[in-house]
């Protein structure tokens, strides 16, 4: 999985900012914020740890250790895997960390039956594999290697007429609805894209398909992007996406073991009761596989938006194609292996500050997710070389190595399930990455953390112009005419889900940081054999450029993290971009309402058409419920009493003399502040999915990757169920006022100092 904003279905593209909401200056404009590094840090002696920090990093390192843990396929459950995880506890336990492999055992589905052919009108058989290519050292490597395959699909046995269904998202089935089209006993073709891939078989089966298969059209990641692969970057036409159709956004991890780690003597669901498992057999194909059956199909032309870049004309159907498939799985359980690393805090022992990077890929995994994990083990390295030189960590560091990441964020959640109660305790902030490239820093995360990692973006330079990271990105913002680029600190965008984040931030309500580079790689290789070394060598940051400069942003974070008497957290920005949350759920409310009543007033008036049939008229099979009233004043009150809890803390900070706390009050205050994301969180969690507690984001429940602001309010609306709608206006209120409540304490601290 990446970690990009968009969703990891996609190539790299990274923005820190990719909100639309208007521009409102963090601060009120007659207070001047004081730096996080000012009043936190001895800035010369910080500043110079930094600067040894950074003369130490090595690019070779990155090279080597990749070019390593690349040479083979390394998924959960191979050998391979297991090794990398020995590798990577063998290079932290030679910096000098505290180190141990903790295991998981955890399902993992493997291919046992891969069958897919088209039996109507003619037959068809498809070749469902990838190609060995003399370009590519590692692509004829068939040890331990899976085929393409997607992780968590029922076994099935079924034989349907095909229907097109574009990007299988919710809105491509109201677009079927309008045309007279039903997929009910079908089996669906989807392109990738528009959504996490979890989310088409999701759908697809609550409209009665019997089966789904996803392919890659080349106007996404083909050769209409540019020259496919090994000339070129992009997918070349039996390029295989892999990947995940774990129901995540009910609850990642273990299927069968929720909200507990899963040990070797835990009880566990039968596979058949586990509701995250998908219950239709899903199969990811090649446009060189996906163009016969295209060609079969009959019915409506496409709308001109469904329309992908293959030589044939789109049609819908559904048939005359009728497709025959059958898959059968191996449902084994499978160890996970975690390397977690410690450096112990000199002052502060029981405050953590974490990095993590998972280490399994679904085939040589270069790019996703090895780029990230050598720039994390650079990161290490050059921390161990400081403690050589006598200095040691106010607070505890923490490094880990994720496995099991891309069947559902197995390795990460496990760990975060199992050790839930201490890291609520003692975690301070957890900063992931998962993979890079060449480009753009992207960074998504908890608002409280926004002016801390702009601090950081605005010191550190780009490895190719001469200017810092944020300047650059503030210049992109510019040329897209973004009025976000004029804000004092560009805005960081929110977690929704895709890599292992997802249980500190959404289930144990840690702070939490997602960071990478891209924009300017070459894409093409995503979840398939061709993601590996040489690919990232001639297309991605093959001088390991971008990855050292990752390093050095992460790093200072660490540090900073590490040595700041008070932390960094800043909640003025936070409570500014939760005021944008707020204003667009009460737009979306409004919108919703217009919309009923637009289309109810159609309905009477039998004013629908089908789009493909201008002369034919079509209605819906019943009214809409009007939409109530909702009232928003308790929650912009919360609000309100959230900026002025910020406002009131920054007074506080600004004022306070360096050196006049005692260690014992330090901690205090600390605890306060790192507990502010914590009492955002309900523990009753979300409507039918109580896993996901955080009231401010959550990954959308058909979106999977994408985010949702204030999602028990916006979901609400978005599915119509408004007594959700009411009770989560509330919900959202009490969690203002809590962390609210969190920053008084700590002001009222600050304060009698």
């Amino acid at each position: 999985m990446k970690i990009i904003s968009v969703g990891s279905i996609l190539p790299f593209f990274f923005i820190i900012s990719c909100s639309q909401a208007p521009v409102v200056d963090a601060a009120d404009p007659k207070m001047d914020l004081v730096s996080t590094f000012d009043v936190a840090l001895d800035r010369e002696t910080q500043t110079n740890l930094e600067a040894q920090f950074d003369a130490v990093l090595n690019t070779q390192n990155l090279d080597d250790w990749m070019k390593h843990m690349s040479s083979k396929p390394h998924h959960v459950g191979s050998p391979w895997s297991k090794q990398n995880a020995e590798f990577i506890a063998e290079k932290f336990e030679s910096w000098g960390f505290e180190t141990e492999i903790e295991t998981f055992d955890v399902l993992m589905p493997f291919p046992k039956i891969r069958k897919l052919e088209m039996v109507g009108p003619n037959k068809v058989s498809l070749q469902l594999k990838e190609p060995a290519l003399d370009a590519d050292a590692t692509s004829g490597i068939t040890e331990d290697l899976l085929p393409g395959f997607n992780a968590f699909s029922a076994d099935g046995n079924v034989t349907a007429e095909l229907v097109y269904v574009n990007y299988g998202i919710l809105a491509d089935y109201e677009e079927l609805e309008r045309l007279g089209i039903e997929v009910e006993g079908k089996i669906i073709l989807a392109r990738y894209g528009g959504s996490w891939r979890g989310i088409k078989p999701k759908i697809a089966r609550e409209k009665g398909a019997i089966g789904c298969i996803i392919y890659s059209d080349p106007k996404d990641d083909g050769y209409f992007k540019g020259d496919v692969y090994p000339k070129g970057p992009y997918r070349m036409e039996q390029g295989l996406q892999r990947g995940s159709v774990l129901d995540m956004p009910m609850y990642p991890g273990d299927p069968l073991t929720p909200g507990y780690g899963a040990k070797p003597d835990v009880e566990r669901l039968a596979i058949e009761d586990a509701p995250t498992i998908m219950k239709i057999p899903v199969m990811p194909i090649s446009y060189a596989d996906a163009l016969p059956l295209l060609k079969a199909l009959e019915g409506p032309v496409a709308p001109a938006s469904w329309r992908g870049a293959l030589p044939v004309t789109y049609h819908i159907g559904p048939g005359p194609a009728k497709v025959h498939l059958q898959l059968e799985f191996d449902w084994g359980l499978r160890r996970a292996y975690n390397p977690v690393a410690k450096l112990k805090g000199s002052v502060y022992p029981d405050e953590w500050i974490m990095r993590g990077n998972h280490h399994d890929g679904w085939a040589q995994g270069a790019a996703d997710p090895l780029s990230g994990m050598v720039s994390l083990m650079e990161e290490a390295r050059a921390i161990g070389e400081l403690v050589k030189t006598g200095w040691q960590p106010k607070r505890t560091l923490v490094y880990a190595g994720w496995d099991a990441e891309e069947p559902g964020l197995l390795g990460s959640t496990e760990w975060v399930e199992y050790h839930l109660d201490e890291i609520q305790e003692k975690m301070v902030v957890y900063i992931n990455t998962d993979g890079t490239g060449v480009g753009f820093m992207g960074v998504g995360g908890s608002h409280s953390l926004e002016k801390f990692v702009n601090e950081v973006a605005s010191e550190v330079k780009d490895p190719v112009q001469d200017v810092t990271l944020q300047k650059r990105i503030r210049s992109r913002l510019r040329i897209s005419g973004n009025k976000d680029a004029e804000r004092d600190d560009l805005r960081i965008y929110p977690l929704g889900s895709g890599s292992d984040y997802t249980a500190f931030i959404h289930h144990a309500g840690v702070p939490a940081l997602n960071i990478g580079f891209g924009g300017e790689s070459g894409g093409g290789s995503y979840h398939s054999i061709f993601d590996s070394y040489d690919h990232y060598k001639r297309f991605s940051d093959g001088d390991y450029i971008y990855g050292t400069t990752l390093a050095k942003v992460n790093g200072r974070l660490v540090l900073r993290l590490s040595e700041a008497d008070i932390l960094p957290f800043r909640f003025m920005n936070m409570a500014e971009n939760i005021g944008t949350f707020i204003e667009s759920n009460k737009k979306l409310a409004k919108t919703v309402a217009e919309k009923t009543k637009r289309r109810n007033r159609l309905l009477n008036e039998k004013a629908f058409t089908i789009s493909a049939n201008p002369k034919k008229t079509y209605l819906p099979p019943k009214r809409l419920d009007d939409v109530p009233e909702f009232d928003f004043t308790p929650l912009e009150a919360a609000h309100q009493r959230l900026k002025t809890s910020a406002m009131n803390y920054e007074k506080a900070l600004s004022s306070m003399k360096k050196g006049s706390m005692s260690a014992e009050i330090k901690i205090q205050v600390n605890r306060l502040l790192k507990d502010v994301e914590q009492a955002m969180t309900r523990e009753e969690g979300l409507p039918r999915r109580n896993w996901f507690r955080n009231m401010i984001y959550a990954p959308g429940f058909y979106t999977g990757y994408g985010v949702k602001t204030l999602p028990g309010i916006r979901e609400g609306l978005e599915e119509r169920k408004w007594d959700e709608t009411h009770l989560f206006i509330g919900e959202v209120t009490k969690a203002l006022d809590r962390a609210s409540a969190k920053i008084n304490a700590a002001t009222d601290i600050l304060k009698a100092e």
